[in-house]
């Protein structure tokens, strides 16, 4: 009984050395850890506001702040953890190379995320609008954070992965209230050109859709062809309006045309016969 005495009080002792030791330390890892993570939210619920100030689409603003809230928390947690005495330099390594395990398998998902995000930021084009991108043509209908979904006017459904649709060359014809449209009329060599400028312009001022600004309609020779004088005609007119007016005028201009005695001629070639012997 008197032997357990001694072993008692060492016991004891180291308990009271031990938390002299560290109690120290965990009340300050636990204060950290509640600013920490009360600055974390603050951050979070600034950058919301930023992304809401910048019209960014919900989904990606909220999967953004998941995403940052996540690592800062994981930074603060390590930073706690170091404080009260645990080794994190083996924790850290192996939360690294799981990291680039899984980056190498995921590449191209992860390439498609970061055009998703890129096009959601930078808005290069929107829902609603027609696009030409990776050789296909189609409304936006709509973007996703992977991939984009159009539809064509024969109503087809196009998936464009993002990474390839943010890194190549996109036509946006919806992006400007005003487009003009380029017809080209082939008229016989045989056929009087002023008249036949003057039966375009007359057809296109009588159109109300046609605008007069940023110009007026222009009607000019623009090459001779192997078989034709070729005029063009260029006027303005609403985005909307462009396919409609275009094939107006092509319907148009050929009856006018037939009306007015001005021939379209075709395509044609000339073969001369030559009798040897």
């Amino acid at each position: 009984m008197e032997d357990a005495l001694p072993t008692m009080t060492k016991f004891m002792q180291v308990i009271y050395d031990g938390a002299a030791l560290y109690l120290p330390k965990v009340a300050l890892a636990l204060l950290t850890l509640i600013v920490g993570f009360w600055i974390i939210g603050a951050i979070l619920k600034g950058m919301r506001k930023g992304l809401d100030a910048r019209q960014m689409d919900p989904s990606l603003g909220r999967f953004l702040a998941s995403v940052i809230g996540v690592l800062l928390k994981l930074t603060l947690l390590v930073m706690v953890a170091s404080m009260v005495g645990i080794q994190t330099t083996s924790l850290v390594a192996l939360v690294g190379a799981a990291g680039l395990a899984v980056g190498l398998a995921l590449q191209g998902t992860l390439a498609n995320f970061a055009g998703g995000v890129l096009i959601l930021m930078f808005k290069p084009f929107k829902v609603g609008d027609w696009i030409d991108a990776q050789g296909y043509s189609g409304t936006v209908n709509e973007i996703q954070i992977f991939q984009t979904v159009l539809k064509t006017p024969d109503n087809k459904t196009i998936i464009i992965p993002n990474g390839s649709l943010s890194n190549g060359n996109i036509t946006n014809y919806s992006s400007e209230p005003l487009r003009r449209v380029d017809f080209n009329f082939g008229i016989g060599y045989g056929d009087d050109i002023s008249k036949a400028k003057e039966v375009l312009l007359k057809i296109a001022n009588a159109d109300k859709r046609v605008l007069q600004d940023p110009s007026a309609p222009f009607a000019g020779v623009k090459e001779h062809g192997d078989s034709a004088v070729v005029i063009t005609l260029r006027v303005w007119v609403d985005a909307g309006d462009y396919w409609g007016l275009y094939y107006d005028f092509m319907e148009t201009v050929k009856v006018t045309f037939d009306a007015e005695g001005i021939s379209i001629p075709y395509p044609q070639q000339d073969v001369h016969m030559h009798n040897v012997g």
